[in-house]
Order: structure tokens, then sequence, then C-alpha cells
């Protein structure tokens, strides 16, 4: 071994004083109270950098949490300024992370393409699948939960940051969207897995089966962020004082329409893959009431709207059977792509801190619904913060109730349900995602709180 690893008890608190800093850290504010190294193995042995693949167990307000982290060692940092190093400026050797490491994401490439096994990590590609040759990977910047790694331009590998045991959902639901044949999203190209056994802490038991750490799919060099997208067509709005919403070069309507359109082909795709069922309404909202107990204990504002909120809970748990299947789970504008033709759906993981089994759960489709319109109206609002100006409220509302009908109509073409006309069912999905929203504000942004509770305050009025 060229370079020699840094010992267990030095990596542990260089790791403690590190992960609370990464994006991908979900628990940001929160008392880190222990951290372990649960699996450690070499990935690369080169003469001039050791790269390591680590699975770390951390206490999190007592709660407990895995997260995979590659790590770098070696005599410097590599060129990339950006490498996060874990030892301080001037230690020797450098610790850093292992995704920016160059020869070490050219080294997983290589794996991926040989299908191998690698210290307990198996390497596994779709039939058919092509991959670029050996090159260096480049990190997205930007993102929140994982860590993406882009190779020439048209393959991105997504290693998922915090693991549970199991088969991940975006992998499993990208394999059935495939068999489908559905136009709507990236094809898969493969993953890496580790075999069932100590990934969860603890768990032995091989019959969990193996726990998805990575996965490889088609990379849409030169497409569209959905958000981007709608938040310029907004400006354009508000600096076209004399014109009407759809007289902007930029109006949005119509790729909305185009957006439900390739919604609904996704759920009607999955639904036919993974099968379809019903749940008793009274089921659905179970988790909704103690969302909303919770968000009222914590933000006193809601408390005059907690009955209203019960009420259209209560609508949908005395509805009987409600339709579902399997759906994206956590849907919203920054999870949409669109490519020269057609809208592309990305992040099939769900919520990344919520359990496999509760991820993997078939629910109502109205929920991928309701994250896109709480969407829309985030994008009609994210320049109005802090701004008293009525008449780009105004727009700003008509930007909003225009996309949200393009939207739904849209869907109903490609669906038999229009979303307008499930009533009280999208109301609750909508109403929920919009406490969900207060309670964030609250705790990050507390100058976009009025964003959410106004959505609040519209939806029970509109009952």
């Amino acid at each position: 071994m060229s370079i020699p690893p840094v010992d267990d008890g030095t990596l542990t608190r260089l790791l403690t004083d590190w992960l609370p800093g990464q994006r991908w850290f979900s628990g940001k504010g929160l008392a880190l109270t222990g951290v372990r190294i649960a699996r450690r193995e070499v990935f690369l042995d080169d003469p001039d950098v050791l790269v390591e693949h680590l699975l770390v167990d951390v206490l999190v307000d007592g709660r407990p949490q895995r997260y995979q982290v590659p790590i770098a060692t070696a005599a410097e940092l590599p060129g990339d300024r950006r490498t996060f190093p874990l030892t301080p400026e001037g230690a020797s050797p450098v610790v850093y992370d292992g995704l920016r490491d160059p020869r070490g994401t050219e080294s997983l490439l290589r794996h991926l393409a040989g299908q191998d096994e690698v210290g307990g990590l198996r390497f596994r590609l779709v039939p058919g699948a092509t991959l670029p040759e050996p090159t260096r990977g480049r990190l997205l910047e930007g993102e929140q939960s994982n860590s993406s790694l882009v190779f020439g331009d048209d393959l991105m590998v997504k290693v998922f940051r915090l693991v549970q045991p199991g088969l991940n959902p975006d992998v499993e639901l990208h394999a059935a969207l495939a068999g489908r044949e559905c136009p709507a999203v990236a094809s898969l190209r493969g993953w890496i897995e580790l075999d069932g056994g100590d990934t969860d802490g603890g768990n032995t038991d091989d019959a969990i089966g193996p726990t998805t750490l990575a996965m490889a799919q088609e990379f849409l060099a030169g497409a569209a962020d959905g958000w981007a997208m709608a938040t310029a067509s907004v400006r354009d709005l508000f600096a076209e004082a004399d014109l009407l919403a759809d007289e902007v070069g930029t109006d949005f309507a119509d790729e909305s329409r185009r957006l439900g359109a390739a919604v609904a082909r996704v759920h009607s795709d999955l639904a036919a893959a993974t099968g379809s069922t019903t749940r008793d309404g009274a089921e659905l909202v179970t988790a909704m009431r103690a969302r909303l107990d919770a968000a009222v204990a914590e933000v006193p504002g809601l408390s005059g709207f907690a009955d209203a909120a019960r009420a259209v809970f209560d609508e949908v748990a005395d509805s009987g059977p409600v339709p579902v299947h399997r759906v994206h789970g956590d849907l919203h504008l920054g999870q949409t792509l669109r490519t020269p033709d057609h809208w592309i759906i990305i992040d099939f993981e769900g919520e990344p801190s919520a359990p496999l089994a509760e991820r993997r759960v078939p629910d109502s489709p109205a929920r991928d619904v309701a994250g896109i319109l709480r969407s829309l109206d985030y994008a009609a609002q994210h320049t109005l913060v802090g701004v008293d100006d009525r008449q780009l409220r105004f727009r700003a509302r008509e930007w909003r109730d225009r996309n949200v009908d393009a939207f739904c109509t849209g869907y109903a073409e490609v669906s038999a349900s229009d979303p307008r006309e499930t009533g009280a069912l999208l109301r609750a999905y909508t109403l929920d995602k919009a406490l969900y929203e207060v309670v964030y504000e609250t705790r990050n942004r507390p100058g976009w709180v009025a964003v959410p509770m106004g959505a609040v305050e519209r939806i029970l009025a509109a009952g």
C-alpha cells in the first residue's frame, strides 16, 4: 500500500467535524452525538492516492443514520480547489472527499464497465447498456441529498449518501418504467450494490437483500431544469408590466400542460408495472393528521387553521377506498428536466430521510400532483418575499392559477382522472404539503413563511 491509511481514531475525529458541513448531511443544526466507522474498504490503491469506501454510522439527536463516505488520502490535494478536505490546511497527508479525486472516479467507471466486485461492492449493468470510455467524473454542484458524477456527456452516476438497507426506489422504479418503455424518464444503465449483511448498523440478515449504493443512468446534457424555466417565466412577466401572462414570450402554460401529460404518463406506467390497489382513506390521512398536530405545536400561527384542516382530512377519511399505486413521492419542479422535445421526471428516490419501507408503500398519485402545484406557487412568488407590491402579487397569482390549470389539463389529457375533480383528496395532499413547508420555512427561512402560510389559508378558504 503506497499511501498509508489514517488510523480509525483520527479519521473518526475528522469525520465528526466534517460531516455537519456537507450539503447532503441531513442533521444540520441538530446534535451530532456519535460517529462510528461501520465499514472501511480499500477502493483504489494507487502510488499517489489511496481511495477508501466508508459506511459511517452517526447519531443525530439520538436517531441513527448511516452515510456513504468515499474518502481519498494523498500527499497533497488534487487540482480541484473544491475538494472538501477533512484535514486542516497544512496537514500531511491530506484526506478529502473521494468523489473529487479524478483517479478514484475513473476507477469507478472502469469497475462499472467490467461489472466487477471490489471489497464487497458489486457493479451491475443493465443488459445492453453502453458506457463512455473511462474518464474522470465531474461532480455536480448544488445537490442536497446525494452526490452525482457526470462522465462524458451522457452518463451520470448518482451516489446515495444516506444509506438504508435494501433496493433503492430510484433504481427499482426506473427499471419498472424502462420495462414499459416510458418516454418520460432517463434510461437506467446500471447500479452499485453491497451484499446483504451488516448494512443497517447491526442487522445481519442476508434475506434483506443487497443495499443500493449508487445508480448509473443516462445524462441529458443540455436539458433545462423545470424550476429554472418556471422562475424565468415569472421574472419575464414581472418585467412586462403592460402584458398579460399569455402575451409574454416565455409564457410557461404550454410547458405546464406538457409536464402534466408527462406526469400522468409516468403514473399510468407505474400503475401498470407495479400494480394498483386501494387504501382506506382513513389510513391515508393518519400521517397527515399527525403532521398537522406537530406543525401546530411548533408554529402557533397555525392554530387558527387546525379545525378546518382536520375537517379536510376527515372528509378523505370518510371517503372509503382510494386507488393507489407506486408514485414518485417527492415531486416538484426541481425534479423535472425539459429536453428539446419532451419532459423528463427524475429522482424517484422519494424522501431520503424516510424509512425505505415507507417510501415503497403505494400512495395516491394526488401526492405527486400536489407537489407540482405547490412548486408552481413557489415559482410564482419566489422573487416577492419581503416585497410589498400589490400589482406584482396580482400578476404572481395570475401566473400561478394559469399554470396550475394548464398542468391539470395536460394531466387529464393522458389520465382518466382530472386532478381538479378529485375534491377533498387533492386538497388534503396539497394542504399536507403546505403544512410541511410552513414548518420547514419556520426552521430554515423564516422570511419565507408567508408563502406556505398563505397557501394554507387559500386551500382552506376554497372549501
